[in-house]
């Protein structure tokens, strides 16, 4: 009896650790399966969370591989039932349900599409087609919506203009940020990425609509097309364009 009580004991005093660990710096310093291991010490009033936890980790291959986990998979690990697969996915969309909110409080901040990416690399990291994604955003540039709009191989004959702007004038949007996914993870610009995106920017051009930016989400990294200075080029040529027929007789 004094051992397992003595088990209970440290089990206690592991928890307590933890708990001190992270209040004084947060998840600095944590190792991946200890993030797991104090989530589910929320979830569970008492037992040793460590095994589950490495095993958690082992199967999925990360933290976020975890949280990711369908519900039906995660309880098939020892230890994991209703109760602590309801806690990870919780915590899942409580982060997401953050980083939607943060844009809605954050104008977007021309030349700096990190906040953009933070929200839809989660939804699009996991994708094994491409999606393209249109932001629809106001004067101010705050976030009124995401849509997802088209999927496949993105072509010209894919991504219809008329559709993009069409939801964006039922809106009420003044500006649009677009963005799809490379599932190989690379995030170089195919000639079709250009050619879409000045088409887009032409189109936008005659609806008084401004495109801000076209993101490339790759699995750990992306590409702008505004950090990288060619929005304002094709917006330039945009312009020139409508001089051009302007000008003819």
């Amino acid at each position: 009896m004094s051992g397992k009580l003595g088990s209970k004991q440290d089990n206690s005093g592991h928890r307590e650790r933890l708990r001190a660990r992270f209040n004084k710096d947060g998840l600095s310093g944590f190792n991946n399966y200890e993030v797991i291991e104090y989530l589910l010490t929320m979830a569970l009033a008492q037992g040793d969370c460590k095994v589950i936890a490495k095993e958690a980790i082992k199967r999925f291959g990360s933290v976020r591989g975890v949280l990711d986990a369908p519900p039906g998979e995660l309880k098939k690990l020892d230890g994991i039932g209703d109760v602590s697969a309801c806690a990870i996915k919780f915590t899942r969309e409580l982060a997401l349900y953050y980083l939607d909110e943060r844009v809605d409080l954050e104008a977007v901040i021309l030349g700096n599409s990190q906040t953009v990416v933070d929200v839809l690399r989660a939804e699009m990291r996991d994708l094994s087609r491409e999606c393209f994604w249109v932001v629809y955003l106001d004067v101010q540039n705050r976030k009124r919506t995401v849509e997802s709009l088209f999927e496949g191989t993105l072509t010209s004959s894919a991504v219809y203009p008329r559709e993009v702007f069409k939801r964006a004038l039922e809106k009420n949007a003044s500006s649009v940020i677009f963005a799809h996914n490379h599932p190989s993870g690379c995030i170089d610009p195919s000639e079709q990425d250009r050619q879409i995106t000045r088409d887009l920017v032409l189109a936008a051009s005659y609806m008084d609509v401004k495109v801000l930016d076209h993101i490339i989400v790759g699995k750990n990294e992306h590409f702008s097309f505004a950090d990288h200075g060619l929005m304002q080029e094709y917006r330039r040529q945009a312009t020139d364009f409508q001089e051009s027929r302007r000008r003819l007789p």
